[in-house]
Formats: C-alpha cells, structure tokens, sequence
C-alpha cells in the first residue's frame, strides 16, 4: 500500500460519501475494500473501526493505521523468504483487481479505470498512466503481464 498526500485521501473520502452527510458508513468503506481486494465482514470492520460512520478525520486515522499495519506486515515478509507462496498468492490477487478483462496483462486503460474506482485518476495527469506501465513494461508490448508486475511491485516495496 503506498502513501497517499491528503488530498487523494479527500477524494476518496469524497467519492465513498455518496450520500454526501459528509460521513463514511462501514457499508460504503466495506464496499471500497471489496474493490481492491480486502474483503472484510461488517461486525469485523465494525470492531476494527469502533463505529458506524467515519468523517474525514476517523477515516484519515483509518488509512494511517491501515497503512502502518500494511508497513509492519511487509517488515515482517521482508524477513521471511521472498518465494514465499502468501506473497505470491496476494500479487496475484492484486494482479486481478488491475487486469480487468482477464486477458493476462494489464492495459493503460485498465488501470485508469481502477484508479479511477478508487478516486485517484486525474484526467491532466493521463499520460502518467503510460509511464507509470512504461517504467516496467520490460518487453516493451505496452502492457503489463504478471511478472512485470511482480517486479514493479517487488521494487515498489523496498
């Protein structure tokens, strides 16, 4: 999980709040883990959170700690061997949430779409999605098959 500045934070906040009571139900934050792969039960999420609804302020204390317990995990598999198979299992889970079609490789336009799902795609900075793919895309087909992934997200966590 990487650092988001506040402002992308706002927007997902923003984007959850679809009722716009400026308020978070565990139900629309459920709905956002879903998405990107953390499927949690309500009553867990409610014992996690400690209440029905976050505003902007509980939900930042959420992502700090979701973030700081995502640090600590990766301190932790940092330690153990990189073959390790749950590291592999969870790249290729989070593979999936980005190859939208299922065809193996991950387009420009797949993964606009997802960080548009999550709030965080901002039409000026289009051409930061070809860059970012562009940086690992070591065939240079353009896409993003599983191992370039792997690699991005190997590197990306050090």
């Amino acid at each position: 999980m990487s650092t988001l500045n506040e402002s992308h934070i706002q927007r997902i906040f923003d984007k959850l709040d679809e009722d716009g009571d400026g308020l978070v139900s565990l139900d629309e934050l459920k709905e956002l883990l879903d998405k990107i792969g953390a499927c949690t039960g309500l009553d867990e999420l409610q014992s996690l959170v400690g209440k029905t609804s976050l505003n902007f302020i509980d939900f930042l204390f959420f992502y700090e700690a979701m973030l700081k317990k995502n640090n600590e995990e990766k301190i932790k598999e940092d330690n153990m061997n990189i073959n390790d198979n749950s590291l592999e299992d969870d790249l290729v889970e989070a593979f999936k949430v980005f190859d939208l079609n299922g065809d193996g490789f991950i387009s420009c336009e797949e993964l606009q779409k997802v960080l548009s799902r999550l709030g965080l795609w901002d039409e000026k900075e289009g051409s930061d999605c070809k860059n970012m793919i562009h940086m690992y895309d070591t065939n240079l087909d353009g896409l993003l098959d599983f191992e370039e992934f792997k690699n991005m997200m190997l590197v990306s966590k050090s």
